[in-house]
């Protein structure tokens, strides 16, 4: 899965459109336990989430693959395509 779009929300939770429009919510909270996540834990330092297409990365270093996201995310919908007249 490709990333096309990534919205990070202040619950821990990031919005993310795939490129096949897809759209889906991934909890980042379970990750947090980890050393490398810790500095996650900060609300602002979540937030700084950068999108690298096939993975997702943080200025402290923590990432996800865009493979792991894909197999723990929940698909909410798909984009409506916009028409064009």
């Amino acid at each position: 899965m490709r990333i096309a779009e990534l919205h990070p929300q202040p619950d821990w939770v990031l919005s993310i459109v795939a490129e096949d429009g897809r759209v889906g919510r991934f909890d980042v909270t379970p990750y947090l336990e980890y050393e490398a996540f810790e500095a996650l834990r900060d609300p602002d330092e979540f937030m700084k989430v950068i999108n690298g297409g096939y993975f997702i990365e943080w200025q402290c270093g923590a990432d996800l693959s865009s493979d792991t996201i894909e197999a723990r995310w929940e698909v909410v919908g798909d984009v409506v395509p916009k028409i064009t007249v």
